[in-house]
């Protein structure tokens, strides 16, 4: 072995005994008030975030951070009761490409187990069971 593998080795020696210590922690009683709080920002800011909230913005003329400055300085009665006024806005949905995706994935699904049972020959790359 060279020079540099066993400083190698005798530096790792030296410091794994140093890995097994435990870190001190700290911690500490949280109020349910404060995490309410806390996720009802949250929920206001992912609102915030979301594209078309952002282009209405704009189109009114208002600073998406400026906005979100704003929830930082809400109080957490305030912030409860926006986040609870957000919930009750009608969904905006992603304009029906799911329910698209969701309605393809079925016709594909019935088409190749038909084509699997041999009732169709849709797909070159099926070979029925028959």
């Amino acid at each position: 072995m060279n020079a540099f593998g066993r400083w190698i080795c005798r530096t790792l020696i030296v410091c794994m005994p140093a890995a097994g210590f435990p870190l001190p922690a700290q911690a500490g009683i949280v109020s349910t008030e404060r995490i309410s709080s806390a996720l009802a920002r949250d929920h206001i800011k992912n609102f915030l975030d979301r594209t078309e909230v952002r282009a209405q913005f704009e189109a009114l003329g208002v600073d998406a951070n400026a906005a979100r400055a704003r929830v930082d300085a809400l109080t957490d009665a305030e912030a409860a009761e926006l986040a609870a006024r957000v919930d009750q806005l009608p969904a905006g949905g992603d304009g029906g490409l799911g329910a698209v995706l969701v309605v393809l994935l079925v016709v594909f699904l019935v088409l190749l187990i038909t084509d699997i049972l041999g009732l169709t020959k849709v797909f070159p790359f099926t070979r029925t069971m028959r």
